[in-house]
This record gives structure tokens, sequence and C-alpha cells, in this order.
């Protein structure tokens, strides 16, 4: 797995192509040092991976703009709320995928839609990784998604204060959530808490999968 810490991570949206492949390796140490690998993969599509850590950040910026809107509200979270609140990000996530071919999702052991659950075990060691390494921001890997190979990226989603209208204490949920979510788990949050992370997957044959996505 390829570690971006928060430097790396800001700064992999200037570097070229070249180095980013020679930033990005299994043997980073605790940020900020970097370490290079010996043996790293060769991405078939490095530009494509830049691209996506751009696009992930910017949604993760739509997101916190979007959630600071309740911050000071005396009203209850409707699912009105939810619609201007949280469906953007997911409607955006969704055209990410049909413009570029890519799968963007976001995932969390804690969800509350089940659409969200960890699908396979590169999933559950993804989110456990975020868990026991607070600072880490993200990390690519290689690996095979429904029988396609491709490079996946990863990055945390933190809990913020604005969250918790809707993700704090279990009994201080939104009537909408008790009612709409029998089966949720995303609750009993603090600020500062991993609440799940976005995951990317860029098949290597990208074009056959835009091709797909249009079709």
């Amino acid at each position: 797995m390829h570690k971006l810490s928060q430097n790396v991570l800001s700064l992999v949206l200037m570097i070229c192509v070249s180095l980013l492949l020679l930033s990005w390796s299994p043997a980073l140490a605790q940020p900020p040092l970097w370490g290079i690998a010996s043996a790293a993969p060769v991405i078939p599509h490095p530009n494509e991976l830049a691209q996506a850590v751009q696009e992930i950040e910017s949604l993760d910026a739509m997101r916190t703009g979007l959630a600071s809107s309740l911050e000071g509200s005396t009203e209850a979270p409707t699912m009105q709320t939810m619609k201007e609140v949280c469906r953007p990000v997911g409607m955006r996530a969704i055209q990410l995928s049909q413009e570029n071919g890519w799968q963007v999702k976001q995932i969390a052991k804690k969800y509350r839609n089940p659409d969200h659950a960890p699908g396979n075990l590169h999933d559950q060691i993804a989110l456990a990784k975020f868990n026991q390494e607070p600072e880490l921001i993200g990390f690519w890997d290689r690996e095979t998604l429904d029988k396609q190979t491709g490079t996946r990226y990863y990055r945390r989603i933190n809990v913020e204060a604005s969250c918790l209208a809707c993700h704090g204490l279990k009994d201080r949920r939104p009537q909408f959530v008790k009612d709409g979510y029998p089966q949720d788990l995303a609750y009993n949050f603090n600020v500062g808490d991993l609440r799940g992370m976005y995951a990317v997957f860029i098949p290597d044959d990208i074009q056959k999968a835009i091709q797909k996505a249009v079709n």
C-alpha cells in the first residue's frame, strides 16, 4: 500500500507524473518523512490517479461546505436537509464515475445507508488502516475488483462538528433517520473520529470502463 501524508497530499496536485510514481511508496515513513520503494508497482494510468486525488479533495470540500450550513441551526434536520446536504455529494460521486470510468464510493464500517457498507476484504483492511493511523490522509494500492485489475485510491473522512447534528448521540438522531434507517449504525460519533472513506477504483482498461458507463 502506498501512503499519502498530509504534505504529500498537498504536493501531489502540483507534481508531475514521474514524481508521483517516485514519491508514493510502501516504504514511506511517518509523515512528513519520505521513503523510496525498491520495487514500486507500475501504474498504467498515473495521470488518472493524480486526477482522482484532486477530484476527491474537491468532493470532500463540497461535503464540508454543505455540512457547515447546519452549524448554528436550532431546527432538527429533516429529510429535506439530507437531500440538500448529503445527496449532492453522492450525486457528484456518481457523476465522477460516469465521466471517468472510475468506481467512486463512500464506505464506512458504521454506515447509515447499507450501500456504503464494506464490500470486500480490501475495504475492511483500508478502514482498519485509517483507524489505526489517525494521521494518514490517503493511500493507493493495486487491486482486482469485479474481475478487473486496477489502481484503488482511498481517502479518509473525519467527523466534523456539523456532522453531529445527524451522527451524534443515538438518542438524539433526527426522527427521519430513526424512521428511515432501522439498521442505522452511524451514530455516537465525536469530532475527529473516522467517519469512513472515499474509495476510487481506476481500472486498467479505462476506455472500456468509460464506454460501459456511457452505455
